[in-house]
């Protein structure tokens, strides 16, 4: 829990869960994607806008631990609308796969949560020869999101609902490399810091949801687009880095938010009422937050953009 924790503007703050951010809220016939969702926060997230009515799709990993949790929350929930769909962020190949067959499927889309991701691992390429943390936590959903929109925006255009894009960046943008994104040297082992491009796939996340804002407004569509901070949370994020792993078990219970927690902000930004027509924005603690001056850099945005469309192709 939180040491010192106030209300924002919203009403709420870093102490708020994804069920009290939510409480009232009746999303039945929505349908989203959360990414990642069979650990820490995308469990938690995918529980509670089920609990809420939205039917679910679960993007990940491992189908037998998608199967347990799903399980899970029906026993909880006996109403609730949940699926799996096997997706790999780390490889286009599969995002590709999972996109196609989720086209396919004549299901709506109302609102994409790009929740999956790896933290300050030891350097390793893709399977698509990609830096693993800049792969994973930002290229693979840049790829989804792309080949998903076309389906968000038919959906916004038949419900006459908003769409709603949801980055999980981190308050560990801030500690990216000195330039924001090292285009030139994103495969470069010598100079690879595990925490710094952390940050920097952090960063493009926020990147990524701003670009993204322009695009859809210059369209005229209907969706919208935001990153935002869940917070430092107790999940097996920490599992590469075993001295932070020992401290967040030492002392997580005072300094980390819990799961429920943790996934406030998610929850917060995929359904609140507050949020309708806000975008390019970032929040944290379920309220609206100010990142670097990177953060909000419209060049590195576009910069990162054009980069991320070359790898892709």
């Amino acid at each position: 829990m939180w040491l010192f924790s106030s209300k924002g503007p919203s009403g709420f703050s870093s102490y708020s869960t994804a069920e009290e951010v939510t409480q009232g809220i009746n999303a039945s016939g929505l349908t989203a994607i959360v990414t990642g969702a069979t650990s820490g926060i995308g469990v938690e997230t995918t529980r509670v806008l089920a609990l809420r009515g939205v039917h679910v799709v679960m993007g990940v990993r491992n189908l037998a631990a998608a199967k347990d949790v799903k399980e899970s929350i029906l026993k909880e929930i006996p109403s609730a609308k949940v699926d799996a769909m096997e997706l790999d962020l780390s490889s286009l190949e599969s995002v590709k796969k999972f996109a196609s067959e989720f086209n396919s499927s004549a299901l709506p889309l109302n609102i994409l949560i790009n929740n999956a991701g790896i933290m300050a691992c030891p350097f390793m390429l893709s399977k698509d020869n990609i830096e693993l943390q800049f792969a994973t936590n930002h290229l693979g959903h840049f790829l989804l999101t792309n080949l998903l929109l076309d389906t968000m925006k038919k959906t916004s255009h038949e419900s006459k609902k908003e769409g709603r894009i949801v980055n999980l960046s981190s308050e560990a943008h801030r500690f990216t490399y000195s330039e924001g994104i090292c285009f030139d040297k994103i495969n470069d082992e010598s100079s690879y810091s595990s925490w710094r491009a952390y940050g920097q796939s952090k960063l493009a996340n926020m990147l990524h949801a701003n670009e993204l804002t322009r695009r859809l407004k210059e369209d005229g569509a209907n969706i919208t687009a935001n990153s935002l901070h869940p917070g430092a949370i107790t999940t097996n994020l920490f599992r590469h880095s075993g001295v932070v792993n020992g401290l967040v078990n030492a002392f997580g219970k005072i300094v980390f938010k819990n799961v429920p927690q943790g996934a406030a902000t998610t929850c917060y930004v995929a359904l609140h009422p507050q949020v309708k027509g806000v975008s390019g924005k970032y929040f944290a603690d379920s309220n609206l937050s100010t990142p670097t001056s990177q953060g909000t850099d419209a060049r590195l945005a576009k910069k990162l953009w054009d980069f991320s469309m070359k790898l892709i192709k």
